[in-house]
């Protein structure tokens, strides 16, 4: 039964890490032929990220796996032959639900230790080649606010050329200063900590000299102007997320933040979603094995649909948790659980309605 598990399994884990990873892959590739980022920093941000899609696709692999498994033994009436001589279903699927156990048990200390260190660590290395390469921190449909005293939004990125662009600078008890264009060119000056940008076709509000509180719109063909981004870098501390919190730091924090009255709420959801994802394992053998029997079918795409269905029904009754725990009508617990309790009672009572047959 383990052998018929395990082909499927890591197959499984294969091909939907792949999937997920495409939009990853693209990312890398545009920072190493567009961007110049390093290709070695690049690989480790990659790898950093690996651990986040293993979160999604080791439950998707268990639960193709199961379907896989026992939807080719069902139709090939391997289990028929097997109850026949006298073996329950209990016995039939007690390796595979150890399995499945043994894979939540895994998962616990994955999502709990390995998850979180490898986001910092991403988001610690995204830093750094920022300061090593700014082009990198230049991205299409986001506020960047990483220059000094600026804030810029552009619409489209290609190369070290930009598409309708926008800076803001912000001034106290002031107008925001704003800056549009049509098009622009940058350049990057590491050595220096700036980026020096050539805008094309715009206009830009400009203080007058002689009363510093007002201003005037200057239209221009051609507009240069030197961003500052290593002060702003610098002076921005990492800190971490919850999300890339191990449980002990996330209670420690509960215990600090409860003493100035601060709302925990998003502290606890984290906590119950690190162990509520590693035992869906457990809870997709158990409800995989009786409609991987009774639909009876050893079709691959057949069996990926109903994966596909089962783990989509699965999230969205965990985001229906976090949003009534949101909202103060669940608690974080029950919320977050809510998705595991609701299959493990379904999977308990198919499992036992398909052994009693």
């Amino acid at each position: 039964m383990i052998k018929e598990f395990v082909g499927p399994f890591f197959l499984s884990l294969l091909v939907s890490t792949m999937i997920l990873a495409a939009g990853h892959i693209i990312q890398v590739a545009d920072l190493i032929i567009n961007k110049g980022v390093g290709a070695w920093y690049v690989t480790k941000l990659f790898f950093f990220l690996m651990p986040w899609l293993l979160t999604f696709t080791i439950p998707i692999s268990v639960l193709s796996a199961t379907l896989l498994a026992f939807g080719r033994l069902s139709s090939d009436n391997e289990i028929l032959a097997l109850r026949s001589n006298g073996i329950s279903m209990y016995r039939i699927s007690l390796p595979i639900l150890i399995v499945g156990l043994l894979i939540s048990l895994f998962c616990v200390p994955m999502n709990d230790k390995l998850l979180p260190e490898s986001g910092f660590a991403a988001r610690k290395l995204i830093k750094r080649i920022g300061i090593k390469n700014p082009l990198a921190m230049l991205e299409a449909g986001v506020f960047i606010k990483a220059f000094e005293d600026y804030i810029i939004f552009v619409y489209g990125i290609d190369g070290n050329r930009l598409k309708n662009i926008k800076i803001y600078q912000p001034r106290e008890g002031k107008p925001t200063r704003v800056i549009v264009a049509e098009e622009g060119e940058v350049t990057s000056v590491p050595e220096e900590g700036t980026i020096k940008l050539k805008l094309k076709n715009g206009s830009a509000d400009e203080v007058l000299p002689q009363d510093p509180a007002s201003s005037y719109k200057l239209v221009f063909k051609t507009y240069h102007m030197t961003l500052n981004f290593r002060k702003a870098l610098e002076m921005q501390k990492i800190d971490k997320k919850p999300r890339e919190k191990n449980i002990a730091q996330l209670r420690s924090e509960i215990i600090s933040l409860n003493r100035d009255n601060i709302d925990t709420v998003p502290l606890y959801i984290e906590i119950h979603n690190k162990l509520a994802l590693a035992f869906s394992n457990f809870i997709f053998v158990l409800i995989g094995i009786p409609i991987a029997v009774r639909t009876h079918r050893r079709e691959k795409s057949i069996n990926f649909a109903l994966t596909m269905l089962i783990f989509l029904l699965y999230w969205g009754i965990m985001l229906t948790g976090v949003a009534c725990v949101m909202r103060k009508l669940l608690p974080p617990w029950a919320g977050i659980w809510m998705a595991n309790t609701i299959l493990l009672v379904a999977g308990i009572f198919l499992f036992l309605k398909m052994a009693r047959k």
